[in-house]
């Protein structure tokens, strides 16, 4: 197997960037020979993280504009139809959106199996440099197959290096890829380090927080809520914290920070790192911001949020979501730049910061695994196995976090002074309603970042009606709660189906 020059350094972990270029091909025998060659080939498994490319690490489409939370957006239906056909269930087996979650994330697949075959039992590199490399590669091909399985279902399982001929293997069982996923997070954790080194390495806390939500989704598996819930309180017994402010973990100035456990990092150079969803995001001209506005909150999500009884709103909503008579970051917010009215200010950037000109290079991290997201997977999992009182801690976190932020934020009206009755603590213990309550939250404190669509299908088939056929009439649960493989996919391997 030839290593393609491979090694471009698009690393979220590394801090060190060598200027040379790799010259020639490389074998996994004879690349391997040095700790330093050895990072260059963690470095590119990371690389399929960043979103410098809003086309190919299509996840938001999929995630959110397939969900009741967002819809496309743009110039007309014919401006990107593929993302338009997600979002109304028209999807094609050849939908470029598709097409590209899963190019991108089996590559990211790819590049850990390189690690994983060019470090295990190799003499050359330091023993630290093996242990650590592996349990790099291990967290992230879990993190790869953890969106791949959740997005299309049975799906191959390649856990090496493969000839053409060897890849052509079957879809394996859903079930059987969360399992994989939990052995590969299991022995991450065992070897990662608790804090990371740069900022971005994977740690032993996202290796766990990632565990906890395959538990959760991993619903084939006995006793997967205790399960989930045990290891999502291994990851709170941790070093994190919910940070004072909500919007500290959407701000590149303070993104590194004590409540994101697993981030991908984006940096503005010649490296391509830029975070580019802070240019399909923005609104389109004539909005001086030079975006696309291809994602746009819609009204289902903003009646979401809570209201104190004096009218004032959960924090979180104008965090998320720029509307009529509140700003868009350093501008007068204008209706006009959105079919819906709104706009989604995550991933996104005021123009003092980011320039219309550079516009595709924002420096906003991706918080692919934080603190309150395993808050609400614990909450969850507790009230699923019959401990709702148990169940209200970490629930009510995430909604002191979010009222509390009135007192940290001086922007906010009425600073310091959190309003009467805004998002009061939850007290019952009546399983239906506290998960009614739990998704609510879910929804709320997650909003346009990639989860929605997931969570909706793991909920089931009536409350994923209730939530998509409004908008979506062709929806079918049983037909879409997987997207379909891709037809290039189904091209080249005859034994996929078998």
């Amino acid at each position: 197997m030839i290593l393609p020059a491979l090694l471009f350094l698009g690393n979220t972990s590394c801090k060190k960037i060598l200027d040379q270029s790799v010259k020639g091909a490389y074998t996994p025998e004879n690349f391997f020979t040095s700790d330093a060659n050895a990072q260059l080939a963690i470095n590119e498994a990371y690389k399929y993280l960043a979103f410098n490319s809003g086309a190919n690490n299509a996840i938001w489409v999929l995630g959110d504009l397939a969900s009741d939370d967002a819809v496309k957006g743009g110039s007309s239906v014919g401006d990107q139809p593929d993302f338009q056909a997600v979002n109304q269930f028209n999807i094609l087996t050849t939908n470029a959106a598709v097409e590209a979650v899963w190019k991108q994330y089996y590559n990211g697949v790819f590049a850990c199996n390189v690690v994983l075959d060019g470090l295990t039992g190799n003499t050359q590199v330091s023993s630290d440099m093996q242990t650590q490399g592996i349990a790099q590669a291990k967290f992230l091909r879990a993190y790869y197959y953890f969106i791949l399985t959740t997005c299309y279902g049975n799906i191959p399982l390649h856990l090496k290096v493969e000839t053409a001929e060897e890849s052509q293997t079957p879809a394996r069982p859903q079930d059987t890829v969360f399992a994989q996923i939990e052995t590969d997070c299991i022995a991450a954790a065992a070897s990662l380090p608790t804090t990371a080194a740069s900022l971005g390495m994977a740690t032993k806390g996202a290796a766990l927080a990632l565990l906890a939500k395959t538990y959760l989704f991993h619903t084939d598996l006995a006793n997967h809520y205790q399960l989930a819930a045990q290891t999502a309180e291994e990851v709170e017994g941790m070093n994190y914290q919910l940070t004072n402010n909500y919007w500290d973990n959407f701000n590149s100035n303070t993104k590194d920070n004590t409540e994101e456990i697993f981030t991908v990092n984006h940096i503005a150079g010649t490296l391509g790192l830029g975070n580019e969803l802070n240019y399909w995001f923005a609104p389109r001209p004539p909005a001086p911001t030079n975006g696309a506005g291809f994602f746009l909150p819609t009204q289902s999500l903003v009646d979401n949020y809570e209201t104190a009884p004096g009218g004032e709103p959960d924090p979180r909503l104008d965090y998320t979501i720029a509307r009529s008579g509140h700003s868009y970051f350093d501008l007068t917010f204008d209706p006009s730049w959105s079919s819906t009215g709104y706009l989604c200010k995550k991933m996104c950037q005021p123009l003092s910061e980011v320039p219309a000109a550079t516009k595709n290079v924002g420096t906003v991290n991706y918080e692919a695994l934080r603190l309150a997201d395993i808050l609400l997977v614990d909450a969850e999992a507790l009230n699923e196995s019959g401990q709702s009182a148990a169940a209200l801690a970490p629930l009510n976190k995430v909604r002191e976090r979010a009222r509390n932020c009135y007192q940290y934020d001086n922007t906010l009206p009425g600073y310091p002074n959190v309003p009467a009755g805004l998002l009061p603590d939850i007290s019952t213990t009546d399983q239906v309603q506290l998960r009614d309550a739990i998704r609510k939250e879910r929804r709320s404190e997650l909003a346009l970042e990639f989860h929605r669509f997931f969570d909706i299908i793991r909920y089931g088939e009536t409350y994923a009606n209730t939530a998509l056929l409004p908008g979506a009439p062709d929806f079918n649960y049983a037909n879409d709660k997987f997207f379909p493989i891709p037809q290039s996919e189904r091209d080249a391997n005859p034994n996929l189906f078998k």
